[in-house]
């Protein structure tokens, strides 16, 4: 990837008000590349954020991590491309049927009207999710391979990449050795800050020189005394383990 190290760090705009996500992006934009919205800012301040936001220049991960019928989630995701995200993401357990619709969907919607097409990348298993959470929905209990077999599956769909815990990058690159296939990592916590629901965590130097192309990071920013101060602490780690991994080949 041609990107700086800065336009990898992900800032989750996990906040309850538009004022809040406009206030950290105005004093982090030029900290970090890319900000998510998700649920909750979805939510409060709906689709109008999302326009704010990209007419002022961000690139935008939309992480509503659609999970319905193909027609739907195809409908969703050609919104999302109107919208103007640089990305969004799907549930890869919504099967390979809802996948291609999706991908097939926005992408001649995207080129019939102009528009950019947004990466689309599928969440495998949840960093809060372990074990016993999948056993508890009748899944298989073993994780590594549920999300084995699912980034599989995003790639045959078409899909440009997943979101997977820190833990899996490894084995994701493993099973699907395409390097433009993205992997976009949440479960980053800075080493002494606490995990919080997370139950499948690295420090962001240890995510980034795995292989992770992106970090979403959100608590350890949002809640630090100074967020800027932590998004160049953040950076600083991922240049590091980024020279490290092209030291060593990798």
């Amino acid at each position: 990837m041609s990107e700086s190290i800065k336009d990898r760090l992900v800032v989750a705009l996990d906040v309850e008000t538009a004022g809040e996500a406009r206030e950290l992006f105005a004093g982090l934009r030029d900290h970090a590349g890319m900000f998510k919205i998700g649920s909750q800012l979805f939510t409060a301040a709906g689709p109008e954020i999302v326009r704010e936001l990209v007419g002022a220049g961000a690139r935008i991960f939309l992480d509503l991590k659609f999970h319905d019928i193909p027609n739907t989630v195809a409908a969703a995701g050609v919104e999302a491309a109107r919208l103007g995200v640089f990305m969004f993401n799907v549930h890869a357990l919504g099967g390979s049927h809802m996948m291609r619709r999706t991908h097939e969907t926005v992408a001649e919607t995207s080129e019939r009207e102009g528009l950019r097409r947004p990466r689309i990348i599928a969440v495998t298993v949840l960093t809060s999710a372990d074990s016993a959470t999948l056993e508890e929905v009748s899944l298989p209990a073993d994780t590594a391979a549920l999300v084995r077999r699912l980034a599989l599956l995003t790639k045959e769909c078409g899909l440009d990449g997943v979101v997977a815990s820190p833990i899996e990058i490894g084995l994701v690159r493993s099973c699907v050795p395409d390097p433009n296939f993205l992997i976009v990592t949440p479960g980053v916590r800075l080493q002494g800050t606490a995990a919080d629901d997370q139950k499948r965590f690295m420090t962001p130097a240890e995510a980034f020189g795995a292989g992770a192309d992106y970090l979403v990071v959100g608590r350890a920013i949002l809640n630090a005394p100074d967020p800027q101060r932590a998004c160049l602490r953040i950076i600083d780690e991922m240049a590091r383990a980024h020279s490290a991994r092209s030291g060593s080949g990798i």
